[in-house]
């Protein structure tokens, strides 16, 4: 029976999310290095995960030779950091105490202690962002935890599986010497012969 097709979006589910992951990052690897021993190519994969854990694979070499290899290829284009200026101090002390006067607001708003009024609605988008990664933080941290859970429940789940196993063996070695014991305790003593003594 042929799989149907799967629907591209984000799995809300996070554990079906995790194993997803898991499994096609599994696959994408297997692939690479498939292609790489096919068709003798350098690859170099890097992947973060939904909790900011690094997978990367290279098929030769390491990956910062093969970076210092693209780069000399692509003409070394990098993004050049020298065209920012730096900001003057106070420049910079003004714009952290606007960021701090926000979020100040901000949290007076989220604990019930300010009203939006006060706030522009480029504080509400700045707001909502720092919301939005800190609720992705958070879910990241959850789901973490959760994968750990699961990961000990089966531990503990195969441990028990293995006592379990343990114990039926046991129990049918003491079942199997026990009837061995009563069969020999069925078997009937020896007969003895009396010697009867005739009086004459």
């Amino acid at each position: 029976m042929a799989r149907g097709k799967v629907q591209m979006k984000r799995i809300e589910n996070p554990v079906h999310r995790q194993v997803t992951f898991c499994k096609r990052r599994a696959g994408l690897l297997k692939k690479a290095k498939e292609l790489s021993v096919l068709c003798d190519a350098e690859i170099g994969l890097v992947i973060f995960s939904a909790h900011g854990k690094l997978f990367e694979l290279t098929t030769k070499g390491t990956m910062q030779e093969l970076i210092e290899r693209y780069l000399k290829s692509t003409g070394g284009a990098q993004p050049d950091q020298d065209t920012e200026q730096p900001l003057a101090p106070e420049e910079e002390i003004n714009m952290l105490k606007q960021e701090i006067e926000m979020l100040r607001r901000g949290l007076s708003y989220m604990f019930g202690g300010g009203s939006t009024a006060t706030m522009t609605l480029d504080d509400l988008l700045v707001l909502e962002k720092h919301l939005e990664i800190g609720i992705y933080n958070v879910r990241s941290a959850k789901m973490e935890f959760l994968f750990q859970e699961i990961q000990l429940l089966k531990n503990k789940e195969g441990i028990l599986k293995t006592a379990n196993k343990n114990l039926q063996d046991q129990i049918e070695e003491n079942v199997g010497f026990a009837n061995s014991a009563s069969m020999i305790t069925n078997i009937p003593y020896p007969l003895t012969i009396q010697s009867e003594i005739f009086q004459f």
